[in-house]
């Protein structure tokens, strides 16, 4: 080979390899023109990277603190969806500790011309809000500015949106609309604004959200905001219903590809065609979670005896099964888990089993490949889960361990949560309009 010809080749190279992660995270490749980039928060395309773990310490951050988290996350599903007595609504409970837990971010353009967020999004939270100029007590450098958009209005009492949001202040009169809301423990107030929202090159002209003007408590707030993907009237699905006709889904990455990375896609185009669905269930004392029918579960081959009352969704108590973004593992009312994981232990026959964590079924991965299939029985299909959705593996000691867990051992531990680690490599469809959630395999990465 001639040198040039080598030079050119070392050029080459130099050029493929000087493609920054910023480059690729700019650029991702999406299969239809409504994707948006969906970034795990500790993931390389996520603009908090500073805070990204090193490869080895993936297991301590986002296995074991993430998910120790999740009791907190149930606990505050279960306080949205249990009904007080007298009650017409459940609002959360002024000062109650919560832990939503912040795993995916896009990046939305707010405001004309637009200023980028980043955006927690959230399929248990129906409204959006973001740090405006002038916020106090808000953490992030990154802060939307009201004066530096055309667009934007605040809005007053007499709105009509004003009415559908929760903790708003409002007594009577043309005053502005505000309202004071909790999220991770940590409380803000803000004033409910409109803009322009641009979506996967979809611009949303009157988009109703909260610009927060205060926050206090212990940094658990999204440092660039929130993007509510529940089913109430401020959600995005809601607001968006005639361009996406109550449809969206993503896909969820494994914690193993590189960049972290998945998607968000709106509306029916380019939604899979072969898909298994299960019924959308409502409960009308909490609209916003997406119930569905789970029936029973199996072990290997095993259907697993549970009392039926562990999976009968009833709307009174809130008791059933939820998909949801913002939970790390699936958990199970107590009886329940117990029943599968005694019967995951039993097939596996690793003897002695230690507890990390939230975990308490970890084993050597010499016993690996004993390790059972679990299927999720729903209304209308069956979720044969991968293993790499049923085990995680600690970076430290050749262990691993069933990625699930009981729900809180308390009075509201009625509900069960099929999370984010079971749905990943998943294309996971929410069809409002159709009342169905569908599951297709897909490599999100």
């Amino acid at each position: 080979m001639a040198i040039s010809e080598l030079l050119s080749l070392l050029l080459l190279l130099l050029l493929l390899l000087s493609t920054s992660t910023a480059d690729r995270c700019a650029s991702p490749k999406l299969s239809v023109s409504s994707d948006l980039p969906l970034f795990h928060i500790y993931g390389k395309c996520s603009p908090f990277a500073s805070s990204t773990p090193a490869p080895s310490s993936w297991f301590d951050t986002v296995h074991l603190k993430m998910a120790h988290e999740d009791g907190a996350r149930l606990s505050y599903l279960s306080s949205l969806v249990v009904k007080k007595k007298g009650a017409t609504s459940v609002p959360v409970a002024s000062g109650q500790q919560l832990m939503q837990t912040a795993n995916y971010v896009l990046r939305a353009r707010l405001g004309t011309p637009a200023q980028t967020m980043y955006m927690v999004v959230d399929t248990s939270s129906d409204s959006a809000w973001v740090p405006c100029s002038g916020c106090t007590g808000c953490a992030g450098s990154t802060i939307f500015s009201p004066s530096n958009s055309t667009t934007y209005a605040s809005m007053d009492c007499s709105a009509a949106q004003c009415a559908s949001v929760q903790g708003q202040a409002c007594t009577s009169g043309p005053s502005p609309c505000t309202f004071g809301q909790s999220y991770g423990g940590d409380s803000f107030t803000a004033a409910l604004s409109q803009d322009s929202l641009t979506m996967a090159g979809d611009v949303i002209p009157t988009y109703s959200f909260g610009c927060l003007t205060s926050v206090t408590g212990g940094g658990f707030i999204p440092p660039q905001g929130l993007l509510g993907l529940g089913r109430g009237p401020l959600s995005l699905l809601s607001q968006t219903s005639p361009l996406y006709g109550g449809v969206f889904s993503y896909c969820l990455p494994s914690f193993k590809s590189y960049y972290f990375s998945g998607s968000l896609r709106l509306g029916p185009l380019g939604q899979p065609k072969l898909i298994r669905t299960t019924p959308l269930l409502r409960n009308p004392h909490r609209p916003s979670l997406y119930y569905v029918n789970l029936t029973s579960v199996s072990v290997g081959r095993v259907r697993v005896p549970v009392p039926a009352s562990s999976f009968s969704f009833d709307p009174t108590t809130g008791a059933g099964t939820v998909v949801d973004s913002g939970t790390v593992i699936s958990r199970f009312v107590q009886p329940a888990y117990e029943a599968i994981r005694d019967e995951f232990r039993k097939q596996v026959g690793a003897g002695a089993y230690s507890s990390l964590g939230a975990y308490d079924t970890c084993f050597p991965t010499t016993a690996e490949t004993a390790a059972p299939t679990i299927t999720l029985h729903l209304e209308g299909l069956d979720l044969a889960l991968p293993m790499e959705n049923t085990l995680i593996h600690s970076s430290a000691t050749p262990i691993a361990c069933l990625a699930m867990a009981a729900a809180p051992n308390n009075v509201n531990a009625v509900l069960n949560v099929i999370a984010n680690l079971q749905q990943q490599n998943y294309r996971v469809l929410f069809d409002v309009t159709n009342s169905r959630v569908g599951f297709a395999r897909e490599i999100c990465g």
